[in-house]
Order: structure tokens, then C-alpha cells, then sequence
């Protein structure tokens, strides 16, 4: 099925595409007017659009968003080259050489158990490619974007904790400290603190729960999107239930809007 003279072909025209895009004189203007910054929120864009084909099972729609995301890399190795700082050749390389370097187990004579083990070894190589390039760090939490979405930097602020020894040993711990900081934020509402400080405690509750998610070994993230899918299944069913008894959702009661719901949960769980 794959023919790799062909997959080569396309990509080659995949980079002359984008550079005739970015021609100074024949390119296009929307083209030629993109920096760095101002594609970054597309590449992030695509890569969510990548993760939600997978959950809707759809290889049509992968491929297709699959493609988008290749053209953001090939997009940001176009600039680069124009300000010769490498290209997409010397991207290529350094992955393939990135992964070669970190897979010892399948290209050299490691040996390496499980995935787990893999994750740790992962980690460890990563840790000597930063030290080879002279890069000190002053915490074990350097190196963690800014930039990630706020339940994805959790997980990997905590799991970088847990390596050098700062983590709970048992899952009791961890939800003992999620009931700790809900304990917190009720005693804030009770006490009509302020909204800062009700706002931090409740920020304390999120991160005590993304911790908890890690040690039953889920992502947080995928684990919020899909408690976010299932709410947005139910309350559709809740409006098809309205609207098969002509009512709009504002003119109902609490009491109907709630018999809707459990009913909704019946059906659809």
C-alpha cells in the first residue's frame, strides 16, 4: 500500500508548494505576512483538530487533519530557512536522530522491560542531552512550557516532582489531599472570603485532582474532555426532552430539568 518513492514525491511537493506560498513575489499575501508568533496558535489548533478525529474514530477525517498538521511543521521549517536557521531536511534529521539516541533498546544492545521503564529511560536520556548542551538547571521543574494547557502543565509539573522524590506512596494520600483542599474551599465559601482566595482554593482542588488522575495512571485531559462529551451528550437529550414536550429549557423547573437529566443518564449511559 505505502510506496516509499511516492511518499517521497509528495513530500517534495509538499515543500515547493509551501515555498511558492511564501515567495516574495508570486506568493501569497496572507502567506507572506505569517511570523512564528502568528502561526503558533494554528499549529495548536491542528493538533487538537488531530486528537479529535481520534476520539470521533474517523481515519477519513485523520488523514485529512494529519495533513494540516504536517503543512503547520513544514510551515514554521519554511520561515526558519528563510532566516537561515535550518530547514526541513535538518528537522528530519534531528528527530531521526533524536529517536535513534533514545531507543537504545531497539537500535543498540539495551534492554528495556516495559513501557514504563521506557518512560523513565526516556526521561534519563533527555536529562543527558540537556547536560551535553551545557544547560544547568536550577529546579527539577525547569523545562516545563508555560505555554501547555493548564491541566497538561499540571500532570508534568507533578510527574517531574515525583522523580526526584516529592510525591504521596499511595493513592489513599493523594485523595486525602484532594478532601484536604475541598475542605479548604467549602471553609472559604462558608467564611465569605474573598473571591481571590476562593478562586485559590478552588485552583488548589483542580490540581489535587489532575494529581489524582495520575495515580490511576489516566491523563488528565482526556479524562476532562471526556466528562465534558458526556455532559454535552446529556444535555442535548435533556433539550430533545424539552422539545418533545414544547417547552423551552428557561420556562421549566429545577425539579423537571432534574427528572430530564437522570432520565438522560439511564439512556445514554
Amino acid at each position: 500500500m505505502n510506496n516509499p518513492e511516492s511518499d517521497a514525491r509528495q513530500l517534495d511537493r509538499l515543500l515547493e508548494i509551501m515555498a511558492r506560498l511564501r515567495d516574495p513575489q508570486h506568493g501569497c499575501p496572507w502567506d507572506l505576512q505569517q511570523d512564528f508568533s502568528s502561526i503558533a496558535p494554528y499549529t495548536l489548533e491542528e493538533a487538537y483538530e488531530v486528537v479529535e478525529a481520534i476520539a470521533r474514530n474517523a481515519p477519513d477525517e485523520l488523514c485529512d487533519e494529519l495533513g494540516d498538521l504536517l503543512f503547520q511543521v513544514v510551515f514554521h521549517a519554511q520561515m526558519a530557512r528563510e532566516k537561515g536557521w535550518f530547514g526541513f531536511a535538518e528537522v528530519v534529521a534531528a528527530i531521526n536522530a533524536k529517536l535513534i539516541r533514545r531507543h537504545p533498546h531497539v537500535f543498540g544492545d539495551e534492554t528495556i522491560d516495559d513501557a514504563r521503564q521506557q518512560a523513565r529511560a526516556w526521561e534519563r536520556h533527555k536529562e543527558a542531552e540537556r547536560q551535553g548542551r551545557g544547560e544547568l538547571r536550577e529546579s527539577a521543574l525547569d523545562g516545563v512550557p508555560l505555554a501547555l494547557p493548564a491541566l497538561v502543565r499540571a500532570q508534568k509539573l507533578q510527574r517531574r516532582a515525583a522523580r526526584v522524590g516529592f510525591d504521596w506512596s499511595r493513592r489513599a494520600d493523594v485523595l486525602a489531599k484532594l478532601e484536604e483542599e475541598l475542605d479548604e474551599l467549602k471553609q472559604a465559601l462558608a467564611e465569605g472570603e474573598s473571591l481571590d482566595r476562593v478562586r485559590e482554593e478552588l485552583g488548589d482542588v483542580l490540581f489535587s485532582a489532575v494529581n489524582l488522575a495520575r495515580f490511576v495512571d489516566a491523563d488528565a485531559e482526556s479524562l476532562l474532555r471526556a466528562a465534558s462529551d458526556k455532559f454535552a451528550r446529556r444535555f442535548c437529550h435533556v433539550e430533545s426532552l424539552a422539545a418533545q414536550s414544547h417547552r423551552a429549557l428557561p420556562e421549566c423547573s429545577l425539579e423537571q430539568l432534574e427528572a430530564w437529566w437522570r432520565q438522560a443518564k439511564q439512556q445514554l449511559d
